[in-house]
């Protein structure tokens, strides 16, 4: 019998691979099809282009999402930390890597705390769904949300990682009931979020029946957990499992798109293969609110907290440049017809 390795060792096995290893999904993000209308004549000023927001009684700078990443390791703790001090100092959203390690040891607790670096920015707490069949419920859903002093929580959606991992978590059956009690009986937004492999329409329509307040649709083209779990797999037969789904997924352009159709009007996050504020800003044109991204963060916040500061920066200047030369002075601005496929 395989022994399956305790979850610090996989989260540090996880930051390592991600940062040292190619795990890119062999399919695009789609966002690569569109392209704005460039306006010679904009008719607007760039420094006063307003790319601000407000989101779950929080006001963010711009529509940047510091993606679920990490926690669970010291490491996890630095790199967390480092996040958010530079979404502190730029004003945007930040969510933090699955905290099943520090409900399951307390101890891991203060890796994912970053309230007292970070006291105003909008914070998002984040548990497995499929959790809740292995006796996870509400209670485990506040103390994820209470130990951080969070927003909102992600509940995050990984099928196909826990399938191609060695002794993952396979149970996904009956999960919509125990989703929409969590919704119900919690007192903050719950997000349901993929965490590479896209939205359909069946199950955007699914996820806002139970309740949730927004998806996040993490689609293909970016990390693909299937090739991380591929570089940790402790055998030749879970690593070729888990190399078959390289090219698995719905694109993130198009998981956008399938939310918007099946369920308009609620609330979409966009993130999975976003290389920069352009894609965001693609991303906000096709219906999103917010544009995620993680690797890059992840790599700057691996050298320091300037660097990260720096690339958060440089993101909300890429937006801000999309929309002045496209002729857009707000947000909303941008979905009006300027982003054609093509």
């Amino acid at each position: 019998m395989t022994k399956v390795a305790p979850i610090d060792q996989r989260k540090s096995d996880h930051i390592k691979i991600n940062l040292e290893q190619d795990v890119r999904s062999a399919l695009t993000s789609g966002l690569e099809k569109y392209h704005f209308v460039h306006e010679a004549l904009p008719e607007l000023d760039l420094n006063r282009i307003d790319t601000s927001l407000n989101l779950f009684g929080k006001k963010l700078t711009s529509p940047t999402l510091i993606s679920s990443m990490t926690g669970g390791t010291s490491e996890a703790e630095t790199i967390n930390l480092r996040l958010a001090e530079a979404a502190q100092e730029c004003g945007i959203a930040m969510g933090v890597g699955s905290q099943r390690a520090a409900i399951e040891d307390p101890e891991q607790a203060k890796t994912f705390q970053v309230r007292r670096v970070a006291p105003d920015i909008l914070l998002f707490a984040n548990l497995g769904a499929v959790q809740f069949n292995y006796g996870y419920g509400v209670d485990e859903c506040r103390r994820a949300v209470d130990m951080i002093q969070a927003d909102a929580l992600y509940l995050h959606l990984n099928p196909l990682q826990e399938a191609v991992q060695d002794a993952g978590n396979t149970n996904f059956s009956g999960l919509a009931k125990k989703i929409e009690e969590v919704c119900k009986k919690l007192q903050v937004p719950v997000i349901a979020k993929e965490v590479g492999w896209g939205i359909s329409e069946r199950t955007a329509k699914i996820l806002v029946d139970c309740g949730v307040s927004a998806i996040d649709v993490a689609g293909a083209g970016g990390t693909s957990w299937s090739q991380v779990e591929m570089h940790r797999a402790p055998d030749e037969f879970t690593r070729q499992l888990a190399a078959t789904f390289v090219g698995w997924g719905i694109p993130t352009a198009e998981s956008i798109l399938n939310a918007k159709r099946a369920v308009p009007g609620t609330l979409i996050f966009a993130s999975g293969g976003i290389k920069d504020g352009l894609d965001i800003a693609k991303c906000i044109a096709l219906g999103a609110t917010l544009g995620g991204m993680a690797g890059q963060f992840l790599k700057a916040a691996a050298i320091s907290t300037e660097k990260a500061v720096e690339i958060m920066k440089l993101t909300k200047r890429q937006i801000e440049v999309t929309m002045f030369a496209s002729g857009a002075g707000t947000l909303e601005g941008l979905k009006v017809g300027r982003l054609v496929k093509g």
